[in-house]
């Protein structure tokens, strides 16, 4: 069995950044529900040296995007760097779906040996192939992320399951 480089970014980010807008939907029922300003959960972390749950958010999208444009040779996606609510969370989200799903499929695949070049928020660099960039580094970082989120509303009592994390089942590609 032969899986393409596109399957395994692409594939993979998309429907976990949708189950990530929705776990922000119940994010938002929630505190409805409770009468509270949802920003009180876009600031909550689960240590005081790690990133909120707006930054968690910021950083599953910005893996999604530089590693997609760096397997496709183009210019990432940009956001502005205002703290957003929890509708431009969603609308940052869904712009990074339709920006992962508009780069060419063969594109991407044709990167698997390509040499890119990640560069951290600090300026710092790490070489990689297009398959390292994704199977061992990209992927596990965005998935880290997500999870931390999924984490962060769990513990402040938002009604979440396992099935709100990984998503309605999805029939196999072929």
């Amino acid at each position: 069995m032969t899986i393409s480089l596109h399957e395994a970014s692409v594939g993979v980010y998309v429907p976990y950044l949708r189950n990530l807008s929705a776990l922000l939907d119940h994010a938002e029922a929630h505190s409805r529900v409770r009468k509270f300003d949802p920003g009180v959960l876009l600031g909550m972390r689960l240590a005081p040296n790690m990133y909120s749950l707006h930054q968690q958010i910021r950083e599953a999208n910005r893996h999604v995007v530089l590693s997609c444009a760096l397997l496709a040779g183009c210019v990432p996606l940009a956001f502005a760097e205002a703290e957003p609510d929890i509708a431009e969370l969603k609308a940052r989200i869904a712009a990074t779906i339709d920006f992962a799903q508009s780069l060419p499929r063969e594109v991407i695949d044709a990167a698997t040996h390509r040499d890119v070049v990640f560069t951290f928020k600090s300026g710092a660099t790490r070489p990689f192939t297009g398959k390292s960039l994704i199977l061992t580094f990209s992927v596990p970082q965005f998935f880290f992320h997500v999870a931390t989120a999924y984490d962060i509303l769990r513990h402040a009592g938002v009604d979440l399951a396992k099935k709100d994390f990984l998503g309605p089942p999805r029939p196999p590609q072929g």
